[in-house]
Parts: C-alpha cells; structure tokens; sequence
C-alpha cells in the first residue's frame, strides 16, 4: 500500500524542517499544502525535497487540496509542528493491512516535558481510552477510497480532526498506534497549560453538542 503525508502549513518556517524530516522514509510521497506563508515556509520545505502546493488558508482547504494531489492508498495528515517518530510509515501499513481498519492515529506526546504538560498528556490518553476521539495533533491516517466515499475532507471552519475520526469509525475500525507523534507544546505555554487544556475541552464538547461551527471557530480563533 502506497502512502502520502499531507502537511499544512503557514508560516512554520522554524519547523517545517524537524517535521519533513521525521516524515522523510522510502517510497513515501510527502507534500506540503501553503496556506499563505509570509515567511521561508515554501523555501525550505522545497529545499527539503517535498512537494509544495498552494491554497486558500484554512486547515480543512489545505488538507482537502493536498488528498486530491496526493498519490497514495493510505493518507496521513501531519500538522506542521508535529514529528512522526522512526518506523511510522511500517506502523502504518502494519495497520492498514487489515481490511477491517478503516484509519488511526499515534499516541500524543509533547516535545518538552512539565508537570502540567504531563497531565495534558494524560488527559489526552484518557480522552481516546474513553471516547475513541483522536485529534488532528495526533498524525491521523485513512484509506483513501473511505475519505473519497464521503467527499473528501469536511470543508468546516473547525473540528476537520474530529469529523476526520467519525468518517474512519464509521468505514470501519480505528487503529490506535502505541508509537508517539510527537508535537510542540508552544501553544499550551503560550497560552497557559491549563487555560488552553480547558478552552479544548469546551471546543470538544461544543463539537459533540453540534453547536454552530462558524461561532465556535470565532471564539477559538481559526
């Protein structure tokens, strides 16, 4: 089974680098998906041999442009400061090689270590453990032909992961991966550990409530 990374990216000039590293394995197409960089974003990830696309800004716009452009059977989207760790693309299509497994995710770790960090890391645990609920920080992967079936990537402006992870428990089962994906915890130090641990909480229970997406993505701010 072939198998694409779609990242999107804007303005990780100062990652991009990490992230297509970790994603760089034989046989494996990677492609970065611009939002509108006003940085060296395109520059290096071009140097780094990836194949660069252009589009609208958006999460879901990117994702969705580059699982059109892709070429493979397995689709892993990879947010841009996130690192895939050694062995993943084996992991994957160790995975995938089971009929009944529609898609997954890694396990979540964050690249630095804290007290408080560790206890979103737990959260996070707990979160798939009781709810199967993966998010998009977490590397998450799908067959093709199950994304193609629905459309493609839902083009909302918030809680694309999420919908991602109902469209691949409703083909068929989610293959939870014990190896980490390993993401910057910059947002939660920028933000405060526990302010941005709880307005997640609330963002998730506003997705699972069905609460207006274009008021949620404002108050979120994406």
């Amino acid at each position: 089974m072939s198998l694409s990374v779609v990242i999107p990216a804007l303005d990780e000039g100062g990652r991009i680098e990490e992230t297509l590293a970790s994603a760089s394995a034989p046989g494996v197409e990677v492609l970065v998906v611009d939002g509108g960089s006003r940085d060296d974003t395109v520059a290096r990830a071009r140097a780094c041999g990836a194949r660069v696309l252009v589009s609208a800004r958006g999460r879901a716009q990117q994702l969705d442009a580059g699982a059109r452009a892709a070429a493979g059977e397995i689709l892993l989207f990879l947010h841009a400061d996130t690192r895939l760790p050694p062995g993943y693309d084996a992991a994957v299509t160790r995975a995938m090689a089971d009929a009944g497994v529609a898609g997954g995710a890694f396990r979540f770790r964050f690249d630095r270590s804290s007290p408080s960090l560790r206890v979103v890391e737990w959260g996070a645990r707990l979160r798939v453990v009781l709810l199967r609920l993966p998010y998009g920080d977490q590397a998450l992967f799908v067959r093709r032909r199950v994304l193609e079936a629905l459309g493609g990537v839902p083009q909302v402006p918030i809680f694309e992961d999420l919908d991602l992870v109902r469209i691949i428990r409703r083909a068929g089962r989610l293959a939870l991966l014990s190896l980490p994906a390993t993401t910057s915890a910059r947002r939660y130090e920028e933000g405060g550990v526990l302010r941005t641990m709880l307005r997640n909480w609330v963002a998730a229970a506003a997705w699972l409530a069905g609460a207006d997406r274009r008021r949620v993505a404002a108050w979120y701010g994406r």
